[in-house]
């Protein structure tokens, strides 16, 4: 894989900014942000992963699906990347649970100290009540996240509302 290229000012300013904005909670002023930066930045790993929250916040999963597999492809040692693509499968148009699920599972192989990974695959497979398979995950959620972290998540989560009573038991 090639280096990914260095931002420099006055783009690194524009990123920043563009950050900044998202925490604001206007990801409309960010998005501008993001258009003030050289064109050839477009795809680096850090303005994607921008993007990809802008497209989040406005729940426009098919783009954001988009800049998540360009994320995917350009920087494939970011975990990142593969939960924001299965997050937006799982919402867009073409996609749903499965397919979701089907992008994160090798995941889990090159990220084994992740433990939002295997929280989210908790989700879908307790979503597609394979309920086995979501105890699985989210066992080793917990052990690598934390019981106390990973059982408050897990409480909050209408993801995995079907295996609340166990979990309540931790």
């Amino acid at each position: 894989m090639i280096p990914s290229q260095l931002i420099e000012p006055p783009d690194t300013f524009f990123l920043s900014a563009a950050i900044g904005w998202i925490e604001l909670g206007d990801p409309a002023e960010a998005e501008l942000e993001l258009l003030r930066m050289s064109p050839h930045l477009t795809q680096h790993p850090d303005v994607l992963e921008v993007h990809w929250i802008i497209l989040a916040s406005r729940q426009a999963w098919d783009q954001g699906l988009a800049v998540a597999q360009q994320l995917c492809q350009k920087a494939p040692e970011r975990p990142s990347g593969w939960l924001h693509r299965a997050y937006a499968m799982r919402r867009a148009s073409s996609g749903g649970l499965e397919e979701a699920l089907k992008l994160l599972q090798p995941s889990a192989d090159l990220f084994p100290d992740n433990p939002t990974i295997r929280y989210n695959l908790a989700c879908y497979t307790c979503l597609l009540n394979r309920l086995g398979e979501a105890r699985e995950w989210l066992a080793r959620a917990r052990q690598i996240g934390g019981k106390k972290t990973i059982q408050s998540m897990a409480l909050g989560d209408a993801d995995l509302e079907r295996l609340w009573p166990e979990i309540k038991r931790w």
